[in-house]
């Protein structure tokens, strides 16, 4: 079944590249139709290329983290440190994508109709949502990493996959004086 999981990982992965290279191209191509157009709208066609390459880099990024969390480290046992990394840039340049796209769109709601303003804002309210979001789980993780390695908590994972579990510290009795 691992051997399933990983070829379909790569597959999607290999997909999800293929589409964002497409977007890419076609961002470009579009610049070159509207600079080739008498009296385009160069300033309209250049926002929806930057749209295109910030969803283009987002999805690029989904199928490079697929492809190295999934398809090359597959099962293998990982710290907690390193997961919370790999999940922290990953979660980033999420966060960066809908702050980008965000601003984009109200640069282009704002010339024709203010009452548009509100998909941008939610895309602004989400990305902050999404920013606290990784402050949290950053500050939890923490605080896990470190009790881990003062050996309060048994990082080794059961069969069934269940999260470290507490130990409790006997206190240390004292010594005769």
């Amino acid at each position: 079944m691992e051997l399933v999981s990983r070829v379909a990982f790569f597959l999607v992965s290999v997909i999800l590249m293929l589409l964002a290279a497409g977007l890419m191209a076609y961002a470009i191509y579009s610049v070159v139709m509207t600079f080739q157009t008498p009296h385009a709208a160069t300033d309209t066609a250049m926002l929806d290329v930057i749209g295109y390459l910030i969803i283009a880099t987002a999805v690029f990024d989904v199928a490079k983290y697929l492809l190295e969390e999934e398809v090359a480290r597959g099962q293998e046992r990982r710290r907690t440190s390193e997961v919370r990394k790999s999940l922290t840039k990953f979660i980033s340049t999420m966060i960066i994508a809908v702050f980008l796209e965000a601003l984009v769109v109200i640069f282009k709601v704002a010339r024709d109709d203010v009452n548009l303003l509100l998909y941008p804002t939610a895309l602004i309210v989400a990305g902050t949502g999404m920013m606290l979001g990784l402050g949290l789980f950053q500050r939890l993780s923490a605080s896990v990493e470190r009790d881990i390695e003062r050996g309060t908590v048994d990082d080794t994972d059961d069969e069934e996959g269940e999260a470290p579990r507490v130990r409790r510290r006997r206190p240390s009795k004292p010594s005769p004086s």
